[in-house]
């Protein structure tokens, strides 16, 4: 992984500890969020097409008998085939750190991605409906 990968991964980490404290969890789930955070962008280190990245990392960490293999397998996009409190707080601090580990809050995230990958691009779209559906189930 290149360093702001590696940045953005160790915040995601960080900020999942500081939204599981909001939501009063124990020790033992701090440390497991951290490491989910940690992992959760592993894929990209095996794929070309990038948006491929959290089924390929979620495959990885199953083969490995990762416990939260399906959080990083469906990080990132709107689901009904899996939702759990991990996945919800992964995509919560994943949606509000930005590509080199700056903790931006969700609408600067999305004018980053904006930037990079254009209105039109699928990339945008899926993090706008993602931010505005996080946005209503944390309020």
């Amino acid at each position: 992984m290149d360093n702001d990968r590696l940045k953005h991964s160790l915040s995601v980490a960080r900020k999942m500890i500081e939204i599981g404290k909001e939501n009063n969890l124990d020790e033992e789930q701090l440390k497991e969020l951290f490491l989910l955070g940690f992992v959760h962008d592993i894929g990209y280190e095996f794929v070309e097409d990038t948006k491929d990245h959290p089924k390929v990392g979620g495959e990885i960490l199953k083969q490995s008998g990762y416990k939260y293999w399906k959080e990083v397998y469906y990080h990132g996009r709107l689901t009904n085939e899996y939702e759990s409190l991990y996945l919800k707080i992964l995509n919560q601090a994943d949606m509000q750190i930005d590509k080199v580990g700056e903790d931006v809050g969700y609408d600067k995230r999305l004018e980053d991605i904006l930037k990079r990958y254009g209105k039109d691009s699928n990339a945008y779209l899926k993090s706008k409906e993602m931010i505005e559906s996080l946005k209503v189930n944390t309020d």
